[in-house]
C-alpha cells in the first residue's frame, strides 16, 4: 500500500459524495463508513459499462484490508481510484485508494470471489471476466 497516488498507474477514479451522516463526533468520516465508501466505489466501477452478464451471479468479499492514512472530512470532493491488483483462479483483488485535497486518505483492498449459479458456491473466473479484469490492472511503481 502507498501514501502517494503519483506512484500508482491505471485504475479509474470514482467521485464519491460524502454524506453528513458519514462523520463521527470527532468531525471526520468514521472508519466503519470507509468500508461502505469502498463498496460504493467498487460497485460503480464494476458496473460502469452496464454489462450484466459479467459476474452475473454476484461476488462476495472474502477478505478486506484498509490502511487509514489521513482523516476524510465532509464537504470537499473525495475520489477513490479503483483497479485490480491481482487476478487468481477463483478470486481477484480490487484496490481502493481514496484521496481528498490531493492527499491519500486510505488505501484498501478487497479479495472478491465470484459466485456460481446457486448463489452460494464459488466458481472459477471465466475467460471473458479474466480479460475484463486484466484491462483494469492498477500498478504500483517502486
Amino acid at each position: 500500500m502507498t501514501d502517494e497516488t503519483s506512484t500508482v498507474s491505471g485504475g479509474q477514479d470514482i467521485e464519491i459524495q460524502l454524506r453528513w451522516s458519514d462523520e463521527d463526533k470527532l468531525g471526520h468520516v468514521n472508519n466503519a463508513r470507509v468500508v461502505t465508501l469502498m463498496e460504493e466505489a467498487r460497485y460503480r466501477w464494476s458496473r460502469a459499462d452496464n454489462d450484466e452478464q459479467r459476474l452475473k451471479y454476484g461476488t462476495v468479499v472474502a477478505s478486506l484490508q484498509v490502511d487509514y492514512l489521513r482523516p476524510l472530512h465532509y464537504g470537499p470532493a473525495m475520489f477513490v481510484r479503483v483497479g485490480v491488483s491481482r487476478i487468481g483462479t477463483k478470486s481477484y483483488t480490487v484496490r481502493h485508494i481514496a484521496y481528498q485535497h490531493g492527499a491519500v486518505a486510505f488505501d484498501g483492498s478487497a479479495v472478491m470471489v465470484p459466485l456460481a449459479a446457486d448463489g452460494v458456491s464459488s466458481r472459477a473466473l471465466n475467460e471473458a471476466e479474466r480479460e475484463w479484469l486484466q484491462r483494469r490492472l492498477i500498478k504500483q511503481s517502486r
